[in-house]
């Protein structure tokens, strides 16, 4: 189950950019927005070396890690070939004008 949390409006991500959502203990999350205003989540971590997907260069539905420029698709956090590797990805939409993520509910004990 999932909670979904209002991040930010979607004019707040720039066209070929991205916004990070830190969370305490955990990887970071990064919304990237492409230049028809599709949005994507990825942990922020290249699945090569783990650099911050977030700083890198945005190009159609990928994302080139600013490391080593591995390209990483949007749609799934997987490297694109001959590269092998995954970031993992979380359900993001738009409502109303705001981006909004999912993220997992924590299971009580």
């Amino acid at each position: 189950m999932n909670d979904w949390i209002k991040i930010c409006a979607l004019n707040d991500i720039p066209q070929l950019g991205s916004r990070v959502v830190q969370r305490e203990g955990q990887t970071d999350i990064a919304i990237f927005r492409t230049a028809e205003d599709t949005v994507f989540a990825l942990e922020d971590r290249c699945p090569h070396k783990g650099g911050a997907l977030s700083q890198g260069i945005v190009c159609g539905n990928k994302v080139a890690c600013p490391l080593h420029n591995w390209n990483i698709a949007l749609e799934t956090g997987r490297a694109i070939a001959p590269d092998e590797g995954s970031s993992k990805t979380f359900p993001v939409k738009i409502e109303g004008g705001f981006v909004l993520l999912a993220l997992p509910v924590p299971a009580h004990a």
